[in-house]
């Protein structure tokens, strides 16, 4: 989340909108945004069914896997990345955007 955080001025620049979505209450997303000084918003999950639309539940677990959903400004999914680097998660999605973008 601090990797598309220092990129949200990138983001902004490319009418990029990012949202961050896990099964976290309201109130432990709003800590976390808080404290991690976060520019964008979190949605909560906290029955895990957006995760399950999007296959990315844990079996088993009471989490969701960490990917990223690229969607147009129709919500269409244009992209997804399942192999998230945290550290350069922010410059890896703009790379994919100017790819997307041609």
């Amino acid at each position: 989340m601090c990797a598309l955080r220092d990129s949200a001025p990138d983001f902004a620049r490319h009418g990029v909108t990012v949202y961050g979505i896990s099964l976290d209450d309201v109130a432990s997303q709003a800590k976390f945004r808080r404290e991690e000084k976060l520019t964008f918003h979190l949605l909560s999950d906290p029955d895990g069914s957006v995760a399950k639309k999007y296959g990315v539940l844990m079996t088993g677990r009471p989490y969701a896997a960490r990917v990223t959903f690229v969607l147009d400004d129709k919500g269409v999914i244009r992209a997804v990345t399942d192999k998230v680097d945290v550290a350069a998660h922010g410059e890896q999605l703009l790379a994919l955007l100017a790819k997307l973008r041609g």
